[in-house]
C-alpha cells in the first residue's frame, strides 16, 4: 500500500539484489514511498529495474493494469533473446504476446459483448483459466482481499501431454498412467486418453482458480469470509485450446465441472452456458484486438457461435 510498510519491502529488495541474478529484470509495483530506494538497490547490483504504479495502492483498491502493461513490455523485450525469436519478431511485425495474455485480452473483448464469463484453455503444457466478472455483491462484502475484474491463472503442472504425469498424480488413482498419450492424438484410443486427462485438468484448474467461502472465528464469534475469486455470476464458460476445441467432448467436460458437495467453492453456476472456440482463434483475436477491437469481437462471436 502506498505510504504504508517500508522496511519489509526494502529488506526483500536487498535480499533479491544479493542473489547476483543480474540478467533477471525486476518489476517494482509497490509502495511509492520507497520506489527510489528500491530502484537504487537493484541498479547498484547491476540489475535492470522497471518501476510502475502500485498494484495495491490503498485498502480494497487494486490497480493491476499498469503492471500487466509493463510485464508485457519486459516480456517482448527479453523473449527475442531466445533461440529463433528474433526472426519471429521480425516476421510478426509487432509485439510478441504470450498466449495467456492474449487469451485474457480476448476474454475482456467478449465480456463487453456478452457479460460475465470464464475461459478455460487446455494445452499440452499448461491449463489456463481466465475469468472476467465482478462477482456477487453479497460475497464481495465478506471478501478478505479485492480481486481484479479480469484475472487469469496459469497451471504449469496441468498439461495433457508434457505434464500429463502430474495430472496422474493429482487424480489419486483415477488416471493410472500416460502410456499412449500423443501430442496430436489420431486414433480413438489416443483421443480417449486425452479426453480423460482433459477432464481432470479442467476440474483441477477451475478449482484452483475459484475462491472459497471459509468459516472464521473472531472477537464477535463465528462468521464467513471469502478468499479468492468469486465465479458465481459467470454466465458463459468458453473452451479453447487444442484439447477442448479439436477433440470431441469438450463441451460435455465443461458442462459437468466437478461440483462441491459442501458448497464452499465459488464455482460457476450449473446453468452457465457452455461455448467452444470452434475456430481456435481466441489467442489470435486477443492480439488483433489491440488495434482492431471490433474486428476481433466479430471473429470471437463467430467462433463461439453467437453471430
Amino acid at each position: 500500500m502506498d505510504y504504508g510498510e517500508r522496511d519489509v519491502i526494502v529488506t526483500n529488495a536487498r535480499r533479491l539484489a544479493s542473489t547476483g541474478a543480474t540478467k533477471t529484470p525486476v518489476i517494482y509495483a509497490g509502495n511509492i514511498a520507497v520506489a527510489d530506494q528500491v530502484t537504487r538497490i537493484f541498479t547498484d547490483a547491476g540489475m535492470e529495474v522497471f518501476v510502475t504504479e502500485n498494484v495495491y495502492p490503498g485498502i480494497d483498491e487494486l490497480n493491476v493494469g499498469p503492471t500487466r502493461a509493463i510485464i508485457q513490455e519486459v516480456f517482448s523485450r527479453h523473449i527475442v533473446t531466445a533461440p529463433g525469436m528474433e526472426q519471429i519478431k521480425e516476421m510478426a511485425g509487432g509485439p510478441v504476446i504470450p498466449t495467456p495474455g492474449a487469451v485474457l485480452s480476448a476474454a475482456e473483448i467478449l465480456y463487453n459483448r456478452i457479460g460475465d464469463l470464464m475461459v478455460v484453455d487446455v494445452g499440452g503444457a499448461t491449463t489456463d483459466v481466465h475469468s472476467v466478472t465482478e462477482g456477487s455483491e453479497k460475497l464481495a462484502a465478506i471478501t478478505v482481499w479485492p480481486e481484479p475484474m479480469a484475472k487469469r491463472t496459469v497451471e504449469g503442472d496441468l498439461g495433457v501431454y508434457i505434464n500429463a504425469q502430474h495430472i496422474v498424480k493429482q487424480s489419486h488413482g483415477a488416471v493410472t498412467d500416460t502410456e499412449g498419450v500423443m501430442p496430436l492424438p489420431d486414433t480413438a484410443a489416443e483421443k480417449g486418453r486425452i479426453g480423460v486427462l482433459t477432464r481432470w485438468a479442467v476440474d483441477l484448474a477451475i478449482w484452483r482458480h475459484a475462491g472459497t467461502v471459509r468459516v472464521s472465528y473472531g472477537a464477535y464469534g463465528k462468521s464467513e469470509i471469502v478468499e479468492g475469486r468469486d465465479l458465481t455470476r459467470v454466465g458463459y464458460i468458453i473452451g479453447t485450446g487444442g484439447a477442448l476445441t479439436r477433440i470431441s467432448g469438450g463441451a460435455d467436460i465443461l458442462r459437468t465441472i466437478r461440483r462441491d458437495p459442501h458448497k464452499r467453492k465459488l464455482l460457476p453456476p450449473a446453468e452457465a452456458r457452455v461455448l467452444i472456440d470452434t475456430d481456435y482463434i481466441m489467442a489470435s483475436a486477443g492480439i488483433i484486438g489491440r488495434r482492431h477491437p471490433d474486428a476481433a469481437a466479430h471473429l470471437l462471436m463467430t467462433s463461439v457461435g453467437l453471430n
